[in-house]
């Protein structure tokens, strides 16, 4: 039998397919961009039909870059962007609306109208979460109330809620299954941390029928086979993970107080909290990071909203740059005294701010701004964000001794010197920056039986680069205070607006 490992790694901006050897070595990967679309100011959606062929063409790629057939995959791991959103019908499996993704906004009014009767407390206490937009609960309740039929056939049992990872296996195993892990669960809003069930007070409080919702599985578990008409092989599915979960696991972070953070789309940094459930008291989340035969691992997390995302909209929207690695050339000889400062509030700022309604500024243009200060005051502002994360999980009792990095933003040298400096902290670079499927295929490994309990994932972490603060610490705080007088001057721009 062979012990070829196939990692679905669907993400914001793309899908990627990896696939590994039993030693959980990478033989070919490929990868496609995907379009988001912003209808209104605010909204952030995705077509999921693209979504699911995109994750088709990247591991038919892949298998012809290796020349395997489907045959050959003895089994399929699925990490996803998490809390994106999607409705679909039981019986056909179409789509009732576009996915609805995690920096979308819309539903703001409406979690603040839940702020102000006082429930968020509760949610708190059973989800570990706050009460944001960024979280599925309120993207679900809006679909069910503004999609035309949409409550009607929820409530008679019609439809299926998912997050991507319970839709790709739905595609996959051609609506034979309809399952999500619990640590895609523990990301909506309507799943008890404790528990480790839907939580039948919050459906009530979103109103949502339980009908429509998927079962909850272990992280790595027989989640149903793949069928043979969609890959050409009846493979199964032997884990899933969300991204951010997926990367902790990926870069070996098995023990209480282990840190990693990951600089994609946006930037999430994740402290393993062991079987405890910490509650923050500076606005970190407490999640699931992996339940294994029934027993919970939880995290702390801080979540940015826009990290690789703000290189993209230099791209894409303004048009200084033709692609990622451009800003590392742009920034070389650019000071960190610079007067020009990025704050990419551009879906709102994530943790510890938690404010879904501010928008993104650029302070401190002068007639020698240009494409280079503003590319270092973009790669910056991902530095100064992980800071705030930082200095919140040091006020909640953690101590972080050094930042363990994966992402595709981590290929920037320039950019990880910046972290370490204003951060000043020893960041110390995966090897590969592909961490978030190495978790996802190693539960895979795990089921197969090539690898006996978690640790052994030690054995297959390595890092590459290792970066130590060059900048005096007092000088690193100057800069810190600056940012954050010009957050607090943005946020205060805000109410005055309002």
């Amino acid at each position: 039998m062979s012990n070829y490992i196939l990692a679905i790694d669907q993400g914001t901006t793309s899908s990627r397919a990896i696939i590994y050897n039993s030693a959980l070595q990478s033989l070919a990967s490929a990868q496609q961009e995907l379009q988001l679309s912003y209808p209104q100011p605010g909204w952030v959606e995705q077509d999921p039909e693209q979504l699911w062929h995109s994750v088709l063409h990247c591991i038919q790629l892949a298998l012809q870059r290796t020349s395997l057939s489907a045959a050959d995959i003895a089994g399929i791991g699925i990490t996803n962007q998490r809390e994106t959103t999607l409705l679909w019908h039981k019986t056909t499996g179409q789509t009732l609306y576009p996915a609805i993704v995690w920096q979308d906004r819309r539903t703001a009014m409406y979690c603040q109208q839940l702020k102000d009767v006082g429930v968020e407390p509760l949610l708190q206490q059973k989800t570990g979460l706050l009460l944001d937009p960024y979280f599925s609960a309120s993207k679900l309740s809006w679909l069910l109330d503004n999609v035309p039929g949409a409550r009607q056939q929820a409530e008679r049992g019609e439809l299926c809620f998912g997050t991507v990872d319970c839709y790709l296996l739905w595609q996959l195993t051609a609506g034979k299954v309809h399952a999500t892990d619990a640590s895609n669960a523990s990301r909506t809003l309507l799943f008890n941390i404790h528990t480790q069930c839907w939580d039948d007070e919050l459906l009530t409080l979103f109103n949502i029928p339980s009908a429509i919702m998927p079962a909850v599985l272990d992280n790595a578990a027989h989640f149903g086979l793949c069928a043979p008409d969609v890959l050409g092989a009846a493979i199964p599915v032997l884990g899933m993970i969300g991204d951010q979960q997926g990367a902790l696991l990926g870069q070996a972070c098995i023990n209480p107080g282990m840190s990693k953070s990951t600089y994609g789309t946006g930037c999430f940094s994740v402290v393993n909290t062991g079987n405890a459930v910490l509650t923050s008291q500076h606005k970190l989340l407490s999640t699931v990071a992996w339940r294994l035969n029934g027993d919970t691992t939880y995290a702390l997390e801080g979540s940015i909203f826009m990290a690789g995302a703000t290189v993209q909209w230099l791209r894409d929207q303004l048009g200084i740059i033709n692609n990622a690695a451009d800003t590392e050339a742009l920034a070389q000889g650019i000071s960190y005294q610079q007067t020009e400062l990025l704050i990419p509030a551009f879906t709102g700022l994530g943790a510890p701010y938690w404010q879904p309604e501010v928008k993104a500024a650029l302070f401190g243009l002068g007639r020698d701004s240009g494409r280079a200060q503003i590319a270092a005051a973009a790669l910056c502002s991902v530095a100064y964000q992980s800071r705030d994360l930082l200095l919140a999980m040091q006020q909640d009792g953690l101590s972080v001794q050094r930042l363990r990095v994966d992402g595709g933003m981590t290929t920037n040298r320039w950019f990880l010197q910046a972290l370490a400096d204003i951060t000043q902290q020893t960041v110390e670079r995966c090897q590969t920056t592909d961490a978030t499927a190495m978790g996802a295929a190693f539960l895979v490994a795990m089921q197969l039986g090539l690898y006996q309990q978690l640790q052994d994932i030690s054995t297959l972490w390595r890092s590459d680069w290792l970066l130590e603060p060059e900048l005096a610490g007092s000088d690193a705080d100057k800069l810190y205070q600056r940012w954050q007088r010009a957050v607090d001057a943005l946020l205060h721009i805000k109410l005055t607006l309002d």
